[in-house]
């Protein structure tokens, strides 16, 4: 590994890089006002523990589609004041590869309160697979430490987000799965099984079955083959599998094939499935499986530093894929990447995101284990819902500057 005081040059994609310009929070988390340009391509984070680090993070990820890194609710967002208002909003403006004009990205709570969010693109309301096709988030976070020794839900659904970046329609092929299979389930659950009903149920749960576990498949391939080659050297490589029977027959027969075995399969199983409550087959069984690619020693038997040094793995490769594919990478959002990390690994993640063509925000209580990237990034004090110059650390140079 080469020496960590010293990260890489950048490459020469630099010029490429999808740009969070400034940031502007309005009574968001502890933040009553904020606003904030992003003075080099890396920032650096760092507070004592309640300062609004995390918070940060999270307004930024609501810039993309989803719920956030939280996954909170809408409500939750707003900061607590005097006149019990749940109003809050964030705002950015982003220059995208290529483009003349930067996009103004706003979103934030609802006029009539509730759980709905709205989101706007340059003045516009817009739906979040719209946003989608416009922007991509990536993120790891401390609860994310214990993705492999949970359930298959959390896993799933940090392989969605994934996909999502990949191909924004995915998240309304999952919705529609879920939506369908819901109304299935409350079917089966009051005996009312009218056959023709059940079989449209069943027909939109194959169709859409079938092109999420497609989109999932698609990123796995790519990811996979992407860390085979070694571009996210020196962080060690993983290798995802996906444990899904649907993928299992797309890798030997064609989608519409597929189709007609699980709309048969789902009509076969009616009985079962109204006595568990739940449909045995269909996109929402599909659990992700990740291994360290060298030793092939799998996640689930790997200690907290070792899993955590895979999924930053699986993040930075993806988002060498993403920008391939899509000519930009994503931001990263890593909330104290370094925490369970020994000093090579920790090394080797500075170094690669050093070399990635991508806008990263990194946290950390103490920005002292960062300061390989001195001169690459800009360090940030984040204290009692503000944001100021963290005086201990050089400038970012003319060139890491957005």
């Amino acid at each position: 590994m080469s020496d960590p005081s010293a990260i890489a040059e950048l490459p020469e994609t630099e010029a490429a890089i999808f740009r969070l310009n400034r940031l502007d929070l309005t009574d968001f988390r502890n933040y009553g006002r904020l606003s904030w340009s992003p003075a080099a391509r890396i920032a650096v984070i760092s507070g004592p523990n309640g300062s609004g680090k995390t918070n940060l993070l999270e307004a930024i990820s609501l810039l993309g589609p989803g719920r956030g890194l939280r996954q909170a609710r809408v409500a939750d967002f707003a900061r607590l004041r005097a006149d019990d208002a749940t109003s809050w909003a964030v705002a950015a403006r982003v220059r995208a590869p290529d483009a003349v004009e930067p996009l103004i990205i706003g979103t934030g709570s609802a006029p009539d309160g509730g759980e709905r969010r709205i989101i706007r693109l340059d003045g516009a309301t817009v739906s979040q697979t719209e946003l989608a096709s416009h922007i991509a988030i990536s993120w790891i976070t401390p609860q994310m430490d214990r993705l492999f020794g949970e359930g298959p839900g959390g896993r799933r659904r940090f392989l969605d987000r994934l996909v999502w970046a990949l191909d924004p329609a995915h998240a309304r092929d999952v919705a529609a799965h879920d939506a369908a299979m819901t109304r299935r389930n409350r079917l089966l659950a009051e005996g009312r099984a009218d056959p023709a009903w059940l079989a449209g149920l069943e027909d939109g749960m194959a169709r859409h079955a079938v092109a999420s576990t497609a989109g999932r498949r698609a990123l796995v391939n790519q990811l996979n083959a992407t860390l085979a080659r070694g571009a996210v050297a020196p962080f060690p490589a993983a290798r995802l599998a996906l444990l899904c029977p649907i993928a299992d027959r797309l890798a030997e027969a064609p989608a519409l094939a597929v189709e007609d075995w699980l709309r048969a399969a789902l009509a076969a199983s009616r009985t079962a499935d109204a006595a568990s409550g739940s449909a045995s087959l269909g996109a929402h069984r599909t659990d992700l499986g990740l291994s360290d690619l060298q030793s092939g020693r799998p996640a689930a038997l790997a200690s907290t530093g070792q899993q955590k040094a895979l999924l930053l793995g699986v993040v930075l490769g993806h988002a060498l894929v993403i920008a391939e594919a899509r000519g930009f990478a994503p931001w990263l959002l890593l909330d104290e990447p370094l925490v369970h990390l020994d000093d090579t690994h920790r090394a080797a993640l500075l170094e690669a995101l050093g070399r990635l063509p991508a806008q990263a925000f990194l946290t950390g209580t103490d920005a002292a284990p960062f300061a390989a990237l001195q001169g690459h990034a800009e360090f940030c004090l984040c204290m009692a819902g503000g944001l100021v110059e963290n005086p201990g650390f050089a400038r970012p140079q003319a060139k890491e500057s957005l």
